[in-house]
């Protein structure tokens, strides 16, 4: 099926930017907002499958946003956030809110459009290097608990820990395979179940949960 998407953005040219080049590609753009809670407005009205979400915006902004937006429905939409710097605070923290990736605001037509067709499809939009090194930067171990990550790793099974522990340090799919001599259906089968059994929405969510949990530590081998 084709994505339906909003667009918010403050700034008018982006936003009729990313219009053109995704309703040129047959992606259907339902609405468009200014702010973030114009976004939140959008989203409840029109039930997309994809928003693109600038980070910072008047009103509400994009983190915030991201928040209401997320609130663990089976029908909510995918989230991916629009920024000017790859390694910012604010991406972090939409990711652990449950955001499915992030886009520099230059992204080139084709990235795009194949972005918005992947997240469609339930797969995290972050390469697992850039997701590590995001993460590395800005993560914290959460002995209080507040973290909406936080998550009791009890439930994983050895093999899923440390299929796990290397997801966070930033393997392929291929690697893991390699490095456990499995095959490749079976590892996406662990990480599927260590998805189900953490509650998290993604790849991306995974690595945050396996540091912020201490499983990984930033810098650790």
């Amino acid at each position: 099926m084709t994505p339906r998407v909003v667009v918010a953005d403050d700034q008018v040219l982006v936003r009729t930017g990313f219009r053109m080049i995704l309703s040129a590609d047959g992606i259907d753009v339902v609405a468009e907002a200014a702010d973030g809670e114009q976004a939140v407005a959008a989203v409840r009205r029109t039930r997309p499958d994809v928003v693109l979400m600038d980070i910072r915006m008047p009103e509400l902004d994009g983190l915030e946003a991201t928040r209401r937006i997320l609130t663990g429905r089976p029908d909510e939409p995918r989230v991916i956030m629009l920024t000017t710097f790859d390694l910012d605070h604010y991406v972090y923290a939409a990711l652990a809110a449950g955001a499915s990736g992030f886009l520099l605001k230059d992204v080139t037509p084709e990235h795009l459009v194949s972005a918005v067709r992947l997240v469609r499809t339930g797969d995290a939009l972050l390469a697992p290097t850039i997701t590590r090194r995001l993460v590395e930067r800005f993560a914290h171990r959460d002995d209080a608990g507040a973290s909406a990550v936080h998550r009791d790793l009890a439930a994983l099974t050895p093999r899923e820990l440390e299929v796990l522990g290397m997801l966070a340090r930033g393997l392929s799919n291929a690697e893991l395979a390699g490095r456990l001599h499995l095959s490749e259906a079976t590892v996406k089968t662990h990480i599927a179940r260590i998805l189900a059994k953490l509650g998290l929405r993604d790849r991306v969510q995974a690595v945050i949960a396996a540091y912020e949990t201490g499983l990984v530590t930033p810098g650790g081998s």
